[in-house]
């Protein structure tokens, strides 16, 4: 067996193209405002390419730039004025935060209806017992690229290696609502082959290069590989990636998300996504209608 490649580019062009759709029917452009703090390198890049994606769909979009030393109440100050900005659709505020920023005081200060990073509270309570949310974008753009490619969902033995916040117990929750049998897996999970091999749809997300070997998947599973790990430099001295899952599980499975080039792209169409269907709710005065959804029957 050889798994069809899950390839990210499609599935997020697609996701983006329905955003830029639905952003091109509503009274007014939704705007995307990035905070950033520093000149990070990555952070610089990846703000940039949130940019590049909200202006390429039709969305405005306004980077704060701020210096390091930007200090917390400073900080809060402008998310205030964003939150109470009517024509701010979507907030974020780039991480990782300097030392002295404390990270969940800032989260919370994010309006939850602007929140299209989808950490606040309120939208991971609201993901949980069933209620319209913004969710995470690296979950939700999962959910989108299995979606994209008919990979089946509803009465799937579902696997999510990982327990973290922002992939894998909020994934929980949208495959739940999809009517998969989800169990949770981690670093302490006894016999983590056993449980990986009960799996028909495996998504690793814990940041350690080829944890996920082929005797620890079942043969014909869809496996969604979230890690991104750098192994290393090319003779370009560019830096080698890789993902969770050892590159031979390909010949285990029927379908494998490839890195990089897999569900790094639907983050940021996911983000996009986010900020169009906040600004549906914001410019039509009400609360979350037709947000993602993690409500499902029992």
């Amino acid at each position: 067996m050889s798994a069809v490649l899950l390839s990210g580019p499609p599935a997020a062009q697609a996701l983006l193209t329905e955003a830029g759709e639905r952003a091109a029917r509503l009274p007014r452009r939704p705007e995307l405002h990035v905070i950033r703090l520093g000149e990070d390198p990555a952070s610089v890049s990846y703000v940039s390419l949130k940019e590049r994606k909200a202006l390429e769909v039709g969305l405005g979009s306004t980077v704060h730039a701020l210096p390091e030393t930007t200090t917390q109440p400073e900080l809060l100050a402008l998310i205030e004025r964003l939150n109470l900005d009517s024509a701010v659709s979507g907030l974020l505020v780039q991480l990782p935060l300097p030392a002295h920023i404390e990270v969940g005081t800032v989260l919370e200060a994010i309006s939850p209806e602007k929140d299209v990073d989808g950490f606040h509270p309120v939208n991971v309570g609201r993901l949980w017992t069933g209620e319209a949310a913004l969710p995470p974008c690296t979950p939700a753009g999962v959910v989108a690229l299995l979606d994209y490619y008919r990979v089946p969902i509803a009465g799937r033995c579902a696997v999510i290696v990982g327990r973290s916040t922002i992939v894998g117990k909020p994934l929980a929750a949208l495959l739940l609502a999809r009517d998969a049998t989800v169990t949770i897996a981690h670093s302490r999970t006894p016999d983590l082959a056993a449980v990986t091999r009960q799996a028909e749809l495996l998504v690793v997300a814990v940041g350690q290069a080829h944890l996920i070997t082929p005797e620890m998947v079942r043969p014909g599973a869809a496996v969604v590989d979230v890690g991104v790990n750098r192994v290393g430099l090319s003779k370009s001295g560019k830096a080698k990636l890789a993902g969770d899952v050892h590159p031979d599980v390909a010949e285990v499975a029927a379908a494998l998300t490839p890195v990089p080039g897999g569900v790094g792209p639907m983050t940021v169409a996911q983000l996009i996504m986010n900020t169009v269907l906040a600004a549906e709710r914001l410019q039509a005065g009400e609360r979350v209608t037709e947000l993602v959804s993690a409500t499902a029957p029992r």
